[in-house]
């Protein structure tokens, strides 16, 4: 969440005029689900119950962001990483749950 807000105050100051600025913010690197399940069960000692299952109809085989045009635009780049997420997803549920 902070990479994202950084992301978007940036390009308030940046396209303070009107009009449709695009920018994708992101890591340009897609997750699966699994692997997202495991980097928050490794960097949290935690373990999450799952099943795989089929591809369910409709299913994207992936899904990222080109953060390019971010960086020549804003000077944005994520910094932090999956398990930068993870760890502070977990924090922040377990202190208002």
């Amino acid at each position: 969440v902070v990479d994202l807000a950084k992301g978007h105050v940036l390009a308030i100051e940046k396209y303070a005029t009107p009009g449709v600025h695009i920018c994708n913010l992101g890591t340009g690197k897609g997750y699966s689900v699994l692997e997202i399940v495991k980097a928050f069960e490794r960097v949290n000692g935690i373990k999450i119950p799952y099943v795989i299952k089929p591809r369910r109809a409709g299913d994207i085989a992936t899904c990222y962001a080109d953060p390019t045009r971010a960086k020549e635009q804003l000077g944005w780049v994520a910094e932090k990483t999956l398990d930068d997420m993870c760890r502070d997803t977990w924090n922040f549920a377990k202190k208002h749950m």
